[in-house]
């Protein structure tokens, strides 16, 4: 489609594209034959040009909502599964939403907006629905503990990437992802699929690991993302055994080589890479080369509409791709005055490479001097004997804190071995680490907490 045309994701449906198909654990249904399809009870019509709140509880009829809905309303509200519902009514003045579309409608009979819309397993349309209007896609930040920020896009912002890679080679891929579709980087997926001209499998809360990766394999998926924690918990667990992707992506955490080449173990023959992106700035870039952070030729270039620049060790993009802006009655700006998104995400130059090293506000203070558990992990990361860390403060009644690091060894590993391996790790800390980096505390752990976000939770004691 071109840009300068309003377009919704129902253009990219059609009966004259065979096969493709959307499914979770529980059910499979046609994309091909959709367009005939509605989700959306009671008074979908009602919806043009509304502000709706998508508040479904599972992502295949969230999916199937939101092809419906895209064209139609004016904007609409991505509410994901693990949304403190003490923020709702903040959230619904920030966004003046005035319909829900819900499977559970019961829930919102008291709520103050002026319409809401049952959605449930789709059934034939008596009318198509048609594209009147490009609607606001709206999102929610995470990684807050208060109420999180509305960042606002475009769907031709969100699918800027998209557009810029081109067609997939070959047969239509399989997508999949560990991620939520409700979150940037489960959305992206989801749009790479319908755009692309592929299928999708959908990932299912609380499912086990080898269970999802055997619906994988049987409905051939092709394609997958998620972030490095997710991968790790794959490594770890066994069932990467048997699963043969072609294309295989890392994103929303820093990809240090431990997980890289792990990855390139277990997938010789995928196409192994990580992206940088985030809901405020969008998809930036992809580093294809198997190496951690990224080449420093980046910086200074126009890329596919997309600049990117450091300013005191902090990356920041101004691009195409972009939100345009927060939402909210109190909404700060999202871009500074050049129209540059300050990431928080904090880089080094190494060589011609820069690393990440942590976010700005993740950094944890010891004894006043300033700490990236990331750079800590990274280091512990690389040593065969580990398959994950995470590196945290905790109080001391001496120096006020000190850093503790909790690693899960790797597949195999002789328990019995811990002294020599805590040894090994302090050793290589020591000659690599300034010393208030040091861990003064290892601890060997069977598990790791993973954010709903499939991020490393970081909890400081």
């Amino acid at each position: 489609m071109s840009p300068r045309e309003t377009f919704a994701l129902r253009d990219y449906l059609g009966p004259e594209r065979k096969g493709r198909i959307i499914s979770d654990a529980r059910q499979t249904v046609s994309l091909t034959d959709i367009l005939e399809q509605t989700c959306l009870f009671g008074r979908p019509r009602a919806l043009a040009g509304r502000s709706v709140l998508l508040a479904v509880s599972d992502q295949l009829l969230s999916a199937l909502a939101m092809m419906e809905i895209d064209g139609v309303a004016r904007r609409m509200l991505l509410c994901p599964p693990d949304l403190n519902g003490d923020h709702l009514k903040a959230l619904i003045e920030d966004a003046d939403i005035d319909a829900v579309v819900t499977d559970q409608p019961a829930r919102w009979t008291d709520a103050e907006v002026y319409l809401v819309v049952a959605a449930r397993p789709p059934v034939r349309a008596g009318v198509k629905a048609r594209t009147e209007r490009a609607t606001e896609w709206l999102m929610l930040t995470s990684g807050t503990s208060g109420v999180p920020k509305i960042v606002r896009h475009t769907l031709e912002g969100l699918t800027g990437a998209i557009v810029a890679d081109g067609p997939a080679r070959g047969a239509p891929p399989v997508w999949a992802t560990f991620y939520d579709i409700r979150r940037y980087g489960g959305l992206q997926i989801l749009l790479r699929a319908i755009i692309g001209g592929g299928s999708m499998v959908l990932s299912e809360p609380g499912e086990a690991i080898a269970d999802y990766v055997a619906r994988l394999q049987a409905n051939g998926v092709t394609h997958i993302s998620g972030t490095p924690s997710h991968w790790r918990k794959l490594l770890m667990s066994g069932a990467a055994a048997g699963f043969s992707p072609r294309y295989v992506r890392l994103s929303g955490e820093i990809a240090d080589q431990a997980v890289l080449d792990g990855l390139s173990r277990a997938f010789p023959d995928a196409s192994i890479g990580h992206a940088y992106a985030s809901t405020e700035a969008g998809v930036g870039f992809a580093v294809n080369d198997g190496l951690e952070g990224f080449p420093a030729s980046l910086l200074g270039t126009n890329r596919d509409g997309v600049e990117i620049k450091v300013v005191d060790g902090s990356l920041l993009i101004r691009s195409t791709r972009t939100a345009d802006a927060y939402v909210g009655h109190s909404a700060a700006a999202l871009t500074d005055a050049d129209g540059f998104v300050d990431t928080g995400d904090m880089v080094e130059l190494r060589g011609d490479r820069y690393h990440f090293v942590g976010r700005r506000g993740g950094i944890i203070n010891i004894g006043g001097l300033k700490v990236h558990p990331e750079e800590i992990e990274a280091l512990i990361n690389r040593h065969a004997e580990v398959r994950m860390s995470r590196a945290r403060s905790r109080r001391s009644p001496i120096t006020g804190s000190i850093v503790v690091a909790d690693i899960i060894l790797a597949d195999g590993c002789d328990a019995s071995r811990s002294d020599e391996i805590r040894d090994k790790i302090l050793a290589d800390c020591r000659a690599q680490l300034a010393p208030h980096k040091v861990p003064a505390m290892i601890r060997f752990v069977p598990l790791l907490e993973i954010t709903a976000a499939g991020k490393l939770a970081r909890h400081n004691a």
